[in-house]
């Protein structure tokens, strides 16, 4: 795929919502307490302060035969610091600092506000919400179900609100039982796209350099 169209596509994805196979084949099966469980997703999290992980990101879009894949690296530090850094198969750059963004390609950067931006607030929202484990608690803008299989707790969420719907149609995170972290995140759309993230070789709570969420 021509490097130039593939850049448009990912940035599509980041400014429109337009997302993160069933996780392997494992069977789901329903969750006897789910409040407990998702009461201890949140508790687990509520302590992770730092991550560090390598990503595999699968996009299929329905007006193309072939997926986007593409892989990095990614960090997050408690409250507000999340780097996507793409290295496989171009170069991009993506850092939330507070409520600042920065967007880097070969050849341009951009930096946003937050504050003036609502789709980035709603991504700020849903990827760390889904990190720190707070998205499951928003019933006010989510329904959610609880499923587990052997190794996951796998949560699904439905939009409330109608015209997220016609963007958005759930958002599915699973984590794992061990930790609590996040293994995968599913966002899919009403249009049948999705978006599918898998984390790799997770350090968590260790030491990660302030540089990397360096706005420059």
């Amino acid at each position: 795929m021509n490097p130039s169209i593939y850049k448009i596509y990912v940035l599509a994805w980041i400014l429109g919502l337009h997302p993160f196979i069933a996780a392997g084949q494992q069977r789901k099966n329903p969750v006897i307490n789910p409040e407990q469980v998702l009461s201890n997703i949140v508790a687990a999290a509520s302590k992770v302060n730092t991550i560090e992980s390598d990503f595999l990101q699968e996009k299929e879009m329905t007006i193309m035969a072939e997926k986007l894949i593409s892989s990095g690296r990614f960090y997050f530090k408690k409250e507000k610091k999340l780097r996507w850094e793409y290295i496989e198969p171009f170069p991009y750059l993506i850092i939330i600092h507070d409520d600042r963004i920065l967007v880097k390609d070969e050849k341009q950067v951009n930096l946003i506000n937050i504050q003036s931006s609502k789709v980035f607030r709603e991504i700020n929202l849903i990827i760390t919400g889904a990190i720190r484990g707070t998205l499951l608690e928003d019933e006010k803008n989510f329904t959610t179900t609880l499923m587990e299989s052997t190794s996951q707790w796998i949560a699904t969420l439905i939009p409330k609100n109608p015209k997220v719907r016609e963007t958005l149609s759930e958002i599915v995170i699973y984590f794992n039982k061990r930790d609590m972290t996040v293994d995968r995140l599913i966002m899919r759309e009403s249009s049948g796209d999705y978006t599918r993230i898998t984390f790799s070789g997770k350090k968590i709570n260790m030491p990660v350099d302030e540089k990397v969420f360096t706005l420059e």
